[in-house]
């Protein structure tokens, strides 16, 4: 991975970092400041919004040391897992923040429930983003596994050597 691909991904990651702490910030002034008006159920989807911000702050975090161990030669361990985890935990739990988000909305929805409908479609979509992230976690465990074979047969090589 190229220098500036890395830093371009750390600028991406830092201002998405920002972004999601503004958003919790701004949401913790308004249950605080901003009374609910009775027409939506605001604190409820207040609380998802900064416990989904949550979940992208730990996926960012993970993403970013998974960068670092990519720019460092070292994606390739066992040390690599705990951010994939992470990762796969974060997206998990959006999703289900988001099917929450679904369930607080849907008694507003009576009139048009196709909209809660696409709203579970979107959960289980947020889903399935997390299985081919454990798809992709097979596969570092295949390259794991392999790294760790080729040091092995390299250390046989050079005591015959």
């Amino acid at each position: 991975m190229g220098k500036l691909t890395v830093g371009a991904l750390r600028a991406v990651l830092a201002v998405v970092l920002v972004g999601t702490t503004l958003v919790q910030v701004l949401m913790v002034w308004a249950l605080a400041t901003d009374p609910e008006d009775g027409t939506l159920p605001l604190t409820p989807l207040r609380l998802i919004t900064i416990l989904g911000m949550v979940s992208a702050q730990v996926a960012l975090v993970c993403v970013g040391r998974l960068v670092t161990m990519v720019r460092r030669g070292t994606v390739f361990s066992h040390a690599a897992f705990r951010y994939v985890d992470g990762v796969i935990g974060a997206i998990v739990a959006a999703a289900l923040l988001w099917f929450a988000v679904t369930a607080v909305n849907a008694p507003g929805q009576r009139e048009d429930p196709g909209v809660t409908v696409i709203m579970g479609g979107i959960g289980v979509a947020i889903l399935g983003v997390a299985l081919i992230v454990l798809v992709l976690r097979m596969l570092l465990t295949q390259a794991v596994a392999r790294d760790v074979e080729a040091a092995q047969l390299q250390a046989e090589l050079d005591e015959v050597i």
